[in-house]
């Protein structure tokens, strides 16, 4: 990967892809029973970068899911079915015949959930020829960049975080069921897919402030639609600025990790006539504060 290399490791080597988060990790075989002392190297390096990348991996979804294991327990995706031999992992597929791809808006994983996931790890298993690319963004220094005034209004607001929002007067299943291919499933009775969250989250590992914004978050609360809409739209547009993002070209055998509680994601459709095949596991996370 290009980059100068980063802070000194004693297993792991970093390149950094871009000034505001991402960075290339060299080797690790992630197929492999890693050391605790390799696992606490990866953990400084994805609290540093926020998102973490290796190539040329080799995994089965049961080797990917002892990897994401090491961190915490599996959140598992409440709409989505997962692999029929592996349910943890959900595989992600985008063929020529989707309407949409899955993951296309810009958003953090799992954010309508009570505890929203704290880290995904996808692996690319087959990628098209050309686009395809996961854009990421920074969200410390989204929060960062906004002016005193902003942080001071935004520090007591919290958004309304909604799953299963209908889309064109359909549910969320319905939706999906026409639109792409993956199957979906009705979530568990009694399952919360609706939160508040605040919009500025502290870190629970690295006590920073980021940004918490997405596509999820359709109001705010104590507020009507309308006068949510205006500061909901600016904060997203802003949150999303190229001076906070870096993009990641994927290859079969390409994993990424990402700390959802520090950024957001936008998987890039741009690929009609070729299929894209990925492998997702998502670690539980913590409640938000």
């Amino acid at each position: 990967m290009d980059g100068m290399r980063s802070a000194p490791y004693r297993f792991i080597e970093t390149h950094p892809i871009a000034g505001s988060l991402g960075a290339g990790i060299s080797g690790v075989d992630l197929s492999r029973d890693l050391p605790e002392a390799v696992i606490a190297e990866l953990r400084a390096a994805l609290l540093a970068h926020q998102v973490i990348f290796f190539r040329g991996q080799d995994l089965t979804p049961h080797q990917q899911l002892a990897f994401a294991r090491r961190w915490g327990d599996i959140h598992l995706h409440p709409f989505m079915a997962g692999m029929d031999d592996c349910p943890e992992v959900l595989e992600i597929r985008k063929t020529p015949a989707d309407k949409r791809n899955f993951g296309g808006s810009w958003h953090t994983d799992q954010m309508f959930s009570p505890q929203p996931a704290m880290g995904t790890i996808l692996y690319a298993k087959q990628v098209p020829s050309v686009g395809g690319d996961t854009m990421f963004s920074n969200q410390y220094l989204a929060y960062e960049a906004l002016s005193d005034g902003m942080k001071s209004m935004l520090s007591g607001l919290r958004g309304v975080c909604v799953g299963d929002k209908k889309r064109g007067g359909i549910a969320r299943m319905e939706y999906n069921n026409a639109t792409i291919a993956m199957k979906t499933v009705e979530p568990p009775k009694g399952l919360q897919t609706t939160s508040l969250h605040p919009l500025v989250r502290t870190h629970p590992e690295t006590g920073r402030k980021a940004l918490y914004i997405g596509s999820h978050v359709h109001t705010l609360e104590g507020m009507t639609e309308a006068e949510s809409a205006p500061l909901i739209r600016f904060l997203r547009d802003h949150s999303a600025r190229p001076e906070f993002l870096c993009r990641f070209r994927w290859q079969n055998g390409s994993l990424a990790f990402w700390d959802n509680r520090c950024t957001q994601h936008f998987a890039i459709n741009d690929y009609p006539a070729e299929t894209r095949i990925m492998h997702r596991v998502t670690v539980r996370g913590d409640t938000p504060f």
